[in-house]
């Protein structure tokens, strides 16, 4: 018997083989790479809106106090107590005693609108590794009179005793048919604010609540803010005491055929830079008055703040002073301050955080002006 031939099949060689195999990987390697950079494209993208939201809200309410910086206080601040056995008033700081920035007395003892807080932006001195180099970080108190809780609607009467440390309310006549809110109720007045008194003596003080009802309102000693100095202490002046004439005596509110005087509350507001325990990211803290301080945003790694202020001198603008009281220049005469926030993104890509700064500019519009712009 006769075999028959088998026809032969040709297939890919070896070399076709290697040479295909090559092709496709480079293309799935292009494909991988474009893959890849499309996804750090977004992560990008949504690191730095997450980060610029951040820093928008923390800004937002920065420029709201800082525009509102001296608004009610009288002109050129308050002179806080001085005298014998005075010790000097604090801010940032709480009713436990813990205070959040490293120089918490007012210069002078001195109430300012504003108060530069120069290296002083970080509780406790903390490190904050991810913030650029030199670390530069400040800290900014500013004070200004709240209208929105009415308390200039109530008649403010001092009783002889005990002797200045207690003001008396009663709802002033031209309200009484739409009263105002109770001190007490919410929104309204919290142990440990601060109250800014006018006599028609031409005296003004400031004093921190140390206890409150529904028609009353206390400023007991030994405050955690050191602002009550009352009483007769010997040499002691610019305090409730002097205020109150000295014996006690009532001057209703907005009464112009009677003795006058204003009462508001005040807030003495200041921004700093946190790093909490843990791990956790560094964060922007607000303070206000007496009471604990609440997180503004996270992932805040640098403030700076600086001032054009005017030179009272040489009748010029000083801009972007960093330091004005460092340098001899009065707080009064801030015309601007400068803010730049530094944030860092919470989420990362392979431990690579994006880092961004947001920067703006506030009118101090009620503090001193001067036409030299």
């Amino acid at each position: 018997m006769r075999m028959q031939k088998r026809n032969s099949e040709r297939g890919f060689s070896l070399m076709e083989l290697t040479v295909a195999t090559a092709l496709g990987l480079l293309v799935m390697t292009a494909m991988a790479s474009l893959f890849k950079s499309g996804m750090n494209s977004v992560m990008l993208v949504t690191q730095r809106a997450e980060n610029q939201q951040d820093m928008r809200a923390a800004v937002d309410l920065m420029v709201k106090d800082l525009s509102l910086a001296g608004a009610g206080l009288p002109s050129g601040g308050v002179q806080l107590p001085q005298g014998a056995g005075v010790t000097d008033a604090k801010f940032g700081c709480d009713q436990s005693g813990a205070c959040h920035v490293v120089n918490y007395t007012y210069p002078g003892n001195y109430m300012y609108g504003i108060i530069p807080g120069y290296l002083n932006g970080v509780e406790g001195g903390a490190s904050i590794p991810a913030a650029p180099a030199p670390a530069v970080n400040d800290s900014v108190t500013v004070i200004y009179c709240d209208y929105n809780f009415p308390l200039f609607e109530y008649n403010v009467t001092f009783p002889l005793a005990p002797d200045g440390t207690q003001i008396n309310l009663t709802v002033n006549s031209s309200y009484t048919a739409n009263p105002p809110p109770l001190p007490t109720a919410a929104g309204g007045i919290q142990k440990g604010d601060l109250i800014l008194i006018n006599g028609s003596n031409g005296a003004t003080a400031v004093g921190e609540v140390t206890n409150l009802n529904a028609t009353s309102i206390t400023f007991g000693n030994l405050d955690p803010l050191n602002m009550n100095f009352t009483g007769t202490p010997p040499g002691v002046t610019n305090n409730i005491w002097a205020v109150s004439g000295g014996t006690g005596y009532a001057f209703p509110l907005l009464n112009p055929a009677t003795t006058q005087g204003t009462a508001y509350r005040l807030f003495a507001v200041t921004y700093y830079i946190t790093v909490p325990a843990a791990g956790q990211t560094p964060r922007l803290m607000r303070q206000v008055n007496g009471l604990l301080p609440v997180p503004v945003a996270d992932d805040i790694i640098n403030l700076q703040v600086a001032y054009d202020t005017y030179n009272s001198t040489t009748a010029a603008l000083d801009a972007n002073q960093a330091n004005p009281i460092g340098v001899g220049e009065s707080p009064n005469n801030i015309q601007k301050i400068n803010l730049v926030v530094m944030g860092q993104s919470i989420l990362n890509n392979g431990n690579k955080s994006q880092n961004m700064y947001l920067a703006t500019d506030v009118s101090a519009r009620n503090m001193a002006f001067r036409n030299v712009y």
